[in-house]
């Protein structure tokens, strides 16, 4: 078999592992990447977060115009609207062949080697690419990549179709009538926006008593509240023994109540790590108890000059998580110091209002016994708001007791995902809720809320 030598081999093109290739070539390393999909890019681009966002987008448009209710408001009067459901799916794949098609250009510009197949731990520093390109990859450093897949439920079999997963419910040819999703964080609640929106009755089933796991509760009790006004139905503390289709209709048991009935159903409990035939043993590579890739300083791994990043190793199971520690990853093989600062990694949730979030919850400071102060600021009292005419949410700002610094920042609002960065940039750099309230924010914008939240902090709220 033939064999070729690199300084860096990664294994998987996602979002960890693409920008990692880059920016080691970048760095001076030859480099080769080694993903088994035709499309580049892992789930994230292909059939995860870049995909979903197109379907939200598009949704979020039939809606205005279908019911005409917030159009109205401008005056703006429209009639006969149609959904082509097919030009949503087309616009969708275009954006996502556009974007893949932009992390292979770029592979070449870096002059990155791209292999087509499966790649595998043989040895030390050894990988085999089984598939189109058959062939062994020697390396100084192996990056694993490998990023995650659906979870499953037990008793809930999947068939690709009537019960299926994230991927399926990217590409239903047709609006289903009655959709059951299964799980209520972020993948369940944005794919069931979408065909809400669309036009389907959304069921949302939960086995915890709340929704979003992990998110601040006040911000995912507000959610739950604005989400179910649109339409959401919540169904809350049950516990999902099975699924099947009977008699052509899907029906979702759940224990000691009365079934989900529907025509789909989507499976969205979360996602696992992607670590199946790697060939870890082969290598060494050991796996935490929670199934993970166990890492250790600099992302390495229990195999010398193996290191493993992104959704397969701890942490949130996020796109800009794993690019972020890529990049790190790599430039400390290049004898450069780079972290990742795992408390400022913010999470964002596409619905509408938006829902994002940095740092420590509510909850969780509780929890440890931490001393915090909180402002709170409600986006109805915001100008720009007003004039957008999405008034819906509010801005919630945690500092340390002591010493007002910024432990975390919870919002749920219009445009929520891109305000996030500036709390995610706060925290990072050690600012306190003063420093944040002392910055100056142009008028009229929705900035001026997390201005507002921070000056509430200290009771110094001017427009509450």
């Amino acid at each position: 078999m033939e064999r070729k030598s690199y300084d860096l081999v990664v294994v998987g093109a996602g979002p960890g592992g693409y920008v990692a290739a880059i920016r080691a070539a970048q760095l001076g390393m030859s480099v080769a990447c080694v993903d088994e999909h035709e499309r580049l890019g892992g789930t994230c681009l292909r059939v995860g977060c870049i995909p979903t966002k197109a379907l939200l987008e598009s949704s979020a448009r039939w809606e205005e115009v279908s019911s005409g209710k917030r159009l109205a408001e401008h005056g703006v009067r429209v009639a006969g609207a149609e959904l082509d459901l097919a030009a949503v799916h087309r616009r969708k794949d275009g954006i996502v062949e556009g974007l893949t098609a932009g992390v292979a250009a770029l592979f070449k510009k870096n002059r990155v080697a791209r292999y087509h197949g499966r790649g595998r731990l043989a040895g030390a520093g050894l990988v085999r690419v089984e598939g189109r390109d058959a062939l062994e990859l020697q390396a100084r450093h192996v990056l694993l990549a490998p990023g995650s897949q659906p979870a499953t439920l037990p008793g809930v079999a999947l068939d690709g179709d009537r019960i299926a997963t994230s991927t399926e419910a990217l590409a239903y040819a047709a609006v289903p009538q009655r959709l059951v999703v299964i799980g209520a964080g972020f993948i369940g609640l944005e794919l069931g926006t979408v065909w809400r929106r669309l036009g389907s009755q959304v069921t949302v089933v939960e086995y915890l008593d709340r929704i979003l796991p992990g998110t601040d509760l006040e911000i995912a009790r507000e959610a739950q509240k604005l989400l179910a006004r649109q339409g959401l139905e919540f169904r809350l503390g049950c516990r999902v023994r099975g699924a099947g289709v009977e008699r052509g209709e899907c029906v979702v048991e759940i224990d000691g109540q009365e079934p989900a009935r529907g025509d789909r159903v989507l499976v969205a409990v979360g996602r696992k790590p992607a670590t199946a035939d790697l060939g870890l043993e082969t290598a060494g590579v050991a796996l935490d108890d929670k199934g993970r890739i166990a890492i250790g300083d600099g992302w390495a791994t229990t195999a010398a000059g193996v290191y493993a990043i992104g959704d397969a190793v701890r942490g949130p199971l996020l796109a800009h998580k794993a690019s972020e520690e890529g990049v790190a990853c790599v430039e400390r093989l290049a004898g450069r110091e780079a972290r990742v600062d795992e408390n400022a990694i913010p999470g964002v949730c596409y619905t509408e209002p938006e829902i994002a979030s940095v740092g420590r919850t509510e909850e969780a400071l509780r929890e440890a016994g931490v001393e915090f102060r909180k402002g709170v600021f409600h986006f109805r009292a915001t100008p720009r708001a007003r004039c957008l005419g999405a008034i819906d949410g509010r801005v919630k700002v945690l500092a340390e007791a002591a010493t007002g610094r910024l432990l975390g920042v919870h919002l749920i609002g219009p445009h929520a995902g891109e305000l996030i960065a500036e709390a995610t940039a706060a925290l990072a750099l050690g600012a306190t809720a003063a420093d944040l309230a002392g910055i100056c924010h142009a008028h009229p914008t929705l900035a001026e809320a997390l201005k507002e939240a921070a000056l509430a902090v200290d009771g110094r709220a001017i427009h509450a």
